[in-house]
């Protein structure tokens, strides 16, 4: 993907003057973000606008803006304006000033640290556990005490059958 040098350039103009302002690669472009909310993505020959959803029909009825949608799921909010409808400072200056006045009302996809779920250490019947679930050994080795194959034991052998996993004897 080529990233649009030109407009991402005029966007990021735009919103020189904006506090807390970060730039992050998505959409297949780059996502101009505003305390932590999607605000404005340049694409290869659009912008992408989050706007207020009370104002979408109002919007989709511009030339060259049309409803935002991913896997066939319309994005009431996030709306497409072609970049052959920004040609003027001033009409790009509308779309993202329609952008950020939305923008302090907006919801964060971004949770809070203090509602993050938090790993608790030396915490009662805490303990570190492997990946399926289970307690480590006090050695730092996976798997519950006093397991494991015998010695001189066969291991068991996995076949696929029937889409299936079966032990056999090996």
């Amino acid at each position: 993907m080529a990233v649009n040098e030109k407009l991402t350039a005029r966007v990021r103009e735009m919103l020189a003057g904006v506090p807390r302002v970060a730039e992050k690669r998505m959409f297949r472009g780059i996502a101009f973000m505003v305390d932590d909310k999607m605000c404005v993505s340049v694409g290869d020959d659009r912008i992408m606008c989050r706007i207020d959803p009370d104002r979408h029909a109002e919007a989709v009825r511009k030339p060259g803006c049309r409803t935002v949608e991913m896997g066939g799921r319309p994005y009431l909010g996030f709306v497409y304006v072609d970049e052959k409808r920004l040609a003027s400072a001033k009409e790009l200056r509308a779309w993202v000033d329609l952008a950020l006045d939305f923008n302090p009302r907006a919801k964060s996809s971004k949770r809070p640290k203090a509602d993050r779920p938090r790993k608790a250490e030396g915490s009662e019947g805490g303990g570190a556990k492997t990946k399926r679930g289970k307690p480590s050994k006090p050695d730092g080795r996976a798997g519950a005490q006093g397991t494991g194959t015998r010695k001189g034991a066969k291991p068991a052998v996995r076949a696929k059958t029937g889409g299936r996993n079966r032990k056999t004897a090996g």
